[in-house]
């Protein structure tokens, strides 16, 4: 079994586009939340989201025409871009290696499959445009990876939802561990949209302006978009081509408690929590960091605390919610937390939970790291992501050595 190391990371984000921007935009805590542009938000009480403004595909990807996919495969191929010009490969290199990719999600093409559903009520089902009818495949996020690098390997799409980037980084890890890909690209993606911002809404899930995770007056979510590439290889690899490995995957835990389609299971967070410690062969008094999945709904944040506590003590390691920041990009969230937490390994600091104003009292005791960023010695780094349905995923990431 060989050691899984990261070597490219690939960041396209409300805060930042590539790895050096977004880094900047997590040490400084901005706020990537702004009001709704990719659609007509009039008559929603809440209009506000994590969305990519600055987002040029045109300017990013090279093979693939632009006209011929949707946003949140683009967003998938371009974050894999960064991610392949992060990590110094030759892409010729690359094209004739066994490299593939696996992409998470939750709602794929979802911009597109409004059009084609608005379509359909004024053309009928025989007038749609089959053009935009192709790009509806979820699949097509790892098939634009893969086209647009010209890998020749594994092109899987994970739709576990918010968890889906964890899924796709393990699956990546498996096929590097054991000898079955030489190079993978693992991350997620999802795009803003009418239909998931007026679902969440119908939920109750939705707040106003702000997320705030951990607060005592944390009232919901703000939906995010955005992109997550992670370029990995064996430890040999990057070692034999003189690479600058960021970080290695130490190992991830993956369970399902199937208990309720919306509410977060305790105790199944706890057991995931500990299987990705005995996966990865750490202690949890060896974690340094923990990336929440910190929506800021009450109850996500009450149970994810009081888990981390029923597995690490009464006195837990810092604990920050990138969602505060980004809003909640969907499948791409537990991508871009795990780009955070490399990033943190590697330049030992901790990214913040922004919008933090008052302490919740009835919240187990946690450091969120409130509004600035912190300098730290960061070793061991856990990342949480948690969907609907309890499909719960942590992965554990580790300063090379």
């Amino acid at each position: 079994m060989r050691r899984v190391v990261i070597t490219g990371l690939g960041p396209v984000s409300s805060i930042g586009i590539g790895a050096s921007a977004y880094e900047a935009g997590l040490r400084e805590g901005v706020n990537g939340v702004s009001p709704i542009a990719c659609f007509d938000s009039t008559g929603f009480p809440y209009y506000m989201a994590g969305e990519v403004h600055d987002f040029r595909p045109e300017d990013m990807v090279r093979r693939l025409s632009v006209d011929e996919w949707g946003r949140t495969s683009l967003f998938a191929a371009s974050a894999a871009r960064l991610a392949v010009a992060d990590a110094g490969i030759d892409e010729d290199e690359l094209a004739a290696a066994r490299a593939g990719s696996s992409m998470g999600t939750t709602g794929g093409e979802s911009q597109v499959l409004e059009r084609l559903t608005g379509d359909s009520l004024t053309a009928g089902l025989d007038g749609l445009d089959a053009g935009l009818v192709r790009q509806v495949s979820s699949a097509r996020l790892s098939q634009a990876v893969n086209r647009e690098l010209r890998l020749t390997g594994d092109a899987v799409t994970l739709s576990t939802a918010c968890s889906a980037s964890n899924y796709a980084l393990g699956y990546a890890y498996d096929l590097i561990r054991t000898g079955e890909a030489d190079y993978m690209i693992a991350g997620g993606a999802d795009s803003v949209g009418r239909w998931s911002h007026a679902g969440f809404y119908r939920l109750g899930a939705l707040t106003e302006k702000a997320c705030s995770p951990f607060d005592k007056d944390r009232s919901g979510i703000i939906t995010g978009e955005g992109g997550a590439a992670m370029f990995l290889e064996s430890l040999e690899s990057a070692r034999a081509r003189g690479a600058r490995i960021h970080a290695e995957v130490l190992g991830y835990g993956l369970n399902c408690d199937a208990n309720h389609m919306v509410a977060p299971n305790r105790d199944s967070i706890a057991e995931c929590m500990r299987i990705a410690h005995r996966n990865a062969g750490v202690k949890a008094s060896e974690v340094d960091y923990i990336c929440a999945h910190g929506t800021g709904t009450p109850a996500n944040d009450y149970v994810e605390a009081s888990a981390v506590v029923d597995v690490f003590g009464e006195n837990p390691p810092p604990i920050s919610s990138t969602k505060s920041m980004l809003g909640h990009t969907m499948g791409a969230a537990s991508g871009l937390g795990a780009i955070a937490s490399v990033l943190g390994i590697a330049g030992s600091f901790l990214p913040p939970t922004i919008n933090f104003n008052t302490p919740d009292p009835d919240m187990p005791k946690i450091d969120p790291v409130p509004n600035q960023a912190r300098t730290a010695d960061v070793r061991i780094a856990q990342v949480n992501g948690f969907a609907f349905g309890g499909n719960n995923a942590i992965v554990i990431l580790g300063r090379p050595s």
